[in-house]
């Protein structure tokens, strides 16, 4: 039987967690090249630079990484790494901060390692880039052999984050529950996508007990246990189901309802990726049928005030408006591996009982 490298994502979270920098990262070198995003390294910079103020960690050059992550920002940011004798790359911001690190840092053959200053994605503990054409479109996945070295986790930075981002984070990582139980339903699964969809549990149960009072505490910037919690959830336990499940349970009806409702103007540039996977997931629990746990889902995003309904996002329940969404929805790539097949007037007919939960 064929080997296979499963590659885990350590982490280091607390109010000190960049304390530990000098330990961990000491060991490959000291000259650090540092890609992130402007906001990010505003707010996050001066306490990282604190705490490796007595190493022998130095900063060659601090960079703004652009606007997304593109194949074209990637190489040259890996350029730029072997120019500058850079030892490490250390990617610091959101999704596309931390991919376009890790891009480059794959390509310049560097140990990269993550600080994440939002809690949105699982950016900072996955092995995978999200790439862009340079006209903001999607492009393709880049796949690495690994996750960072480590991440980085300051809940302070994150707790004084715009709170938006934990929101649409937490609403993201139930996603990650219910699509890896749905599209591995009635599947074998191998040792890795067992325990990945085993983890996957914890995107969702930590959620319910700590979620709503994380996202208080965000409002009021407290790096909390229950925002600890929360963010644990969105960029950690996430992470692990990356890296463990086959591609095949990563995602299902929720993304893919997602994918179909961008197509409408302006809806990408209103409503946060996290938020309207979150609609999604009522949306596959009424096509799975499964209305105890849709009503449970529905009562938690209202504890958040992520909009359940497609009338909270101004979007009409209109079969004739609807119908690029509905057929993006059915045919989009995170559809390839589900148990049963659904149409387009599953996908609609799940939406009107939705909307009917008010």
């Amino acid at each position: 039987m064929k080997s296979y490298s499963v590659f885990f994502a350590n982490y280091t979270i607390g109010e000190d967690a960049y304390e530990m920098v000098p330990q961990v990262c000491g060991r490959f070198g000291t000259r650090v090249l540092l890609i992130g995003g402007e906001k990010a390294m505003e707010a996050a910079l001066p306490a990282l630079k604190e705490a490796v103020r007595d190493s022998e960690l130095e900063f060659v050059a601090q960079v703004a990484f652009g606007r997304d992550c593109t194949t074209a920002a990637m190489s040259r940011w890996a350029a730029y790494a072997r120019e500058c004798g850079a030892d490490m790359i250390f990617g610091m911001g959101g999704g596309k901060a931390l991919d376009t690190a890790k891009g480059a840092a794959d390509q310049a053959g560097l140990p990269v390692f993550t600080f994440p200053t939002i809690a949105a994605t699982c950016a900072a503990t996955t092995a995978l880039s999200v790439v862009y054409r340079e006209d903001g479109n999607f492009e393709r996945f880049a796949f690495f052999d690994k996750p960072a070295r480590h991440c980085f986790i300051n809940t302070r930075v994150i707790a004084d984050a715009p709170w938006k981002y934990l929101r649409a984070g937490m609403g993201d990582t139930m996603g990650k529950f219910f699509e890896c139980h749905f599209s591995a339903r009635g599947d074998r699964l191998d040792h890795s996508s067992a325990l990945g969809r085993e983890i996957s549990n914890l995107c969702y149960g930590p959620l319910l007990e700590h979620g709503a009072a994380a996202l208080q505490d965000c409002m009021r910037h407290e790096p909390s246990h229950a925002l600890e919690q929360a963010v644990l959830a969105n960029i950690v336990s996430t992470g692990m189901v990356s890296l463990m499940v086959l591609d095949d349970y990563n995602c299902a009806i929720a993304h893919s309802v997602y994918y179909g409702l961008v197509l409408l103007p302006g809806f990408e540039e209103t409503y946060l990726h996290g938020d309207v996977v979150a609609y999604g997931v009522l949306v596959q629990l009424a096509v799975d049928h499964d209305w105890e746990r849709l009503k449970e889902a529905k009562e938690f995003l209202k504890c958040l005030g992520i909009p359940s309904t497609l009338a909270q996002m101004k979007v009409p329940l209109d079969r004739a408006c609807l119908q690029e969404v509905l057929k993006e929805t059915v045919n989009g790539p995170d559809m390839a591996h589900i148990p049963y097949t659904v149409t387009e007037d599953m996908i609609f007919e799940a939406m009107e009982a939705v909307e009917k939960l008010g």
